[in-house]
């Protein structure tokens, strides 16, 4: 057993791991009981367990734990609450951005991260940022809207 310290939502943890090699996101979901980021493909491919390490979006699933160090990890509870949501949490209320909920921390992160380097996106960039995320429901054009308005709100 190793003990590997995570900065977590601007709390710091504590975990005992087997394996350094183990996914960041079994260390999320199994260790720390967050319900945030998913588990969808299991390759990096999908985008469900998208979280940010020091800004930038990752794919927890394929991340070891091993290599965040001493990185600081926002998963989408750490996005907004719901006292003061992100911006564009509230904007993908008022999108009526309907989904059936499995990918939207995918799409959630990876919008709060675009926003995040480019507080003025155009539609196209938007459109970019979302080109690696895979959904069924259809909402992508609501989604793309949604960012649109969280950069007015900024």
């Amino acid at each position: 057993m190793k003990t590997i310290t995570l900065q977590v939502n601007g709390v710091r943890h504590d975990i005992a791991v087997d394996d350094p090699d183990m996914p960041l996101l079994y260390a999320l979901r199994d260790d720390l009981g967050l319900n945030n980021p998913r588990f969808g493909c299991g390759l990096g491919q999908c985008g469900a367990c998208t979280v940010h390490v020091d800004g930038v979006p990752v794919r927890s699933c394929s991340l070891p734990v091993s290599a965040v160090g001493e990185g600081k990890i926002t998963t989408l509870h750490g996005l907004g609450s719901r006292e003061q949501p992100h911006p564009l949490q509230s904007a993908w209320i008022e999108e009526q951005v309907n989904q059936c909920g499995y990918c939207i921390n995918g799409w959630l992160m990876e919008g709060a991260a675009l926003l995040a380097r480019n507080p003025k996106p155009t539609e196209s960039e938007a459109r970019a940022a979302f080109a690696d995320l895979i959904c069924r429901c259809g909402t992508h054009n609501a989604a793309v809207r949604a960012v649109l308005r969280a950069s007015k709100q900024a």
